[in-house]
């Protein structure tokens, strides 16, 4: 029995879907760039609609453009019918998705778009659809096959509408001069708003959460105050409140070594002198970078040395911050 050759099928699909995509480029016109310059201009929200797999295709589409500082969102055709045109007002964009350019839930709302002049931009394979061709512009996406061997299944169509759209939401993206930060404030729960956006004042413990001790009290007041707070250390201060040295778990590892008298010894005589600290203006990225240079789990925040927060990595580790 002749086994089936996974391989050959795979490479083949991806070789027709490639060939797709790389085809594409002879469709970067005029009419691409008077889409993007429409996309660009348009005072409302970008709705974009789109029947089965280009239906699937749209909303990832939308997402794409709202992430990147287009406001768009994705409007099923058939509800639209059914009341959710009233989602779309006076300066919103339309753009519609099919392969064939003859749906006819996209093409029921054609008439009411109209009527209420809103602009409509179709992503078709057909520039003689009637969807491109009452439509105010046109995008052709057309592919040579699809993937599929029956030329049913939609696969090398639906990459390519995928791919012209990251096309257009990237070109839009550079032209806005959109940044990195500006992603961050759409994106305030994901690695990179993070990153950006986290400051060390919002991880860090403050006021009387804050593990302090004076340089006068003993090791055992210190060990009292390191398990009340939870961060595995304590700062020392001075008589003025000044941020001295720390005392942590390593440390405390490494008293018991020498025998020291945790009842009677003042932990002025065993912490690490001149800690590294840092300041509330810093970002908790930037914070984690520094802990993980400098080989510490913990650090104080202070201001001209008076201690105002702390945190150690777990804080930031809980903050998501990694």
């Amino acid at each position: 029995m002749v086994s089936f050759d996974y391989i050959k099928t795979a490479q083949r699909v991806i070789n027709i879907e490639a060939q797709a995509v790389n085809e594409l480029l002879s469709h970067l016109n005029a009419d691409f760039s008077a889409v993007c310059r429409q996309l660009a201009q348009c005072q409302g929200k970008v709705i974009v609609t789109g029947m089965g797999k280009s239906g699937h295709v749209g909303r990832k589409i939308a997402a794409t453009l709202a992430s990147t500082g287009t406001p768009a969102f994705f409007v099923h055709p058939g509800e639209a019918s059914h009341g959710d045109l009233g989602m779309i007002s006076a300066g919103d964009l339309v753009f519609a998705l099919s392969n064939s350019g003859e749906s006819g839930e996209i093409l029921a709302l054609y008439p009411v778009l109209q009527h209420r002049q809103i602009t409509i931009i179709a992503m078709t394979s057909n520039p003689g659809s009637a969807m491109a061709r009452g439509a105010n512009l046109h995008l052709n996406i057309n592919v040579r096959r699809e993937a599929c061997p029956l030329g049913l299944a939609p696969t090398a169509s639906t990459t390519a509408a995928l791919v012209m759209g990251d096309a257009i939401a990237v070109t839009l993206l550079e032209e806005r001069g959109f940044t990195a930060n500006d992603f961050a404030l759409s994106h305030p729960g994901g690695a990179l708003g993070k990153k950006l956006l986290l400051s060390v004042p919002d991880i860090m413990l403050s006021k009387d959460e804050i593990p302090l001790v004076g340089v006068e009290q003993t090791i055992r007041e210190a060990l009292l105050e390191m398990s009340e707070k939870g961060l595995g250390m304590t700062g020392v201060i001075d008589s003025e409140g000044r941020l001295v040295g720390v005392f942590t778990d390593g440390d405390l590892r490494r008293i018991l070594d020498l025998r020291a008298d945790i009842h009677e010894t003042a932990i002025g005589t065993v912490m690490t002198k001149d800690p590294y600290v840092i300041e509330a203006d810093w970002l908790a990225f930037d914070a984690l970078k520094f802990m993980k240079e400098k080989s510490i789990n913990g650090l104080f925040v202070t201001d001209q040395r008076i201690p105002i927060g702390a945190f150690n990595m777990h804080s930031l580790l809980q903050a998501g911050v990694y």
